[in-house]
């Protein structure tokens, strides 16, 4: 049995130890919560109407920050990236949010008879794509035909009407290297849509980037 007067002598002890641990306690949870932030996940508001309606504005994603530290982005995944400043219509506008549609070496064109996007040969079926605009508007507003550069991406926003992309500056630059993104400025992919609860969802791959072949078939270069 513990005797009343260690119980009553021990107690004051016990406090002031909690107290003079407490502040040490707190700063090593913000030294994590700021490590987490800076090197793992991180939240993002989408500020446009570029990825609508896989993304409104004012939704919240989160991105992880140290998949592409071990492999490179794949074709499909959402990512967010350092814009260049020629994307940019505000100095402020440094982080985007766009869908990988193709990697190094891969041959994108606009359109097939279907108006479906075309990577190295094989046609996309993204039925995220222009939610208001009808099942009959074309994958994009322009025709184009580009071979993506190693090293870098070729990205465009699911609202493809109304998204600053890769097409955008391919269109009015004609280079290739302006109208892509070297995979070293992406800070990591976004993998959840959890805000609003009521639109929470996972930011999955579409089934229809699994059918591409990793090297574009001869002649199609």
């Amino acid at each position: 049995m513990i005797d009343e007067r260690t119980e009553r002598a021990t107690s004051p002890t016990r406090r002031r130890t909690f107290w003079r641990e407490l502040p040490i306690l707190l700063v090593v949870a913000i030294v994590v919560a700021i490590a987490v932030r800076a090197f793992v996940l991180q939240t993002f508001f989408i500020p446009s109407p570029s990825m609508e309606h896989t993304l409104d504005i004012n939704d919240r994603v989160l991105v992880n920050k140290i998949v592409y530290d071990f492999r490179d982005p794949r074709r499909g995944e959402v990512i967010v990236f350092t814009s260049p400043m020629s994307w940019r219509s505000q100095p402020d506008e440094k982080d985007f949010i766009k869908r990988v549609i193709g990697i190094g070496g891969d041959r994108v064109v606009c359109c097939d008879d279907h108006q479906r996007l075309m990577v190295n040969g094989v046609p996309l079926d993204e039925p995220y794509l222009n939610a208001d605009a009808g099942p009959n508007t074309p994958s994009s507003p322009n025709r184009f035909d580009v071979t993506v550069p190693p090293g870098r991406l070729w990205v465009m926003g699911d609202n493809r009407f109304f998204s600053g992309d890769s097409r955008e500056q391919y269109l009015s630059t004609g280079d290739i290297d302006a109208a892509t993104i070297p995979v070293k400025d992406v800070i990591g992919r976004a993998f959840v849509l959890f805000w609003p609860l009521g639109r929470a969802d996972w930011l999955t791959v579409p089934p229809t980037y699994g059918h591409v072949p990793d090297v574009a078939p001869i002649g199609l270069r």
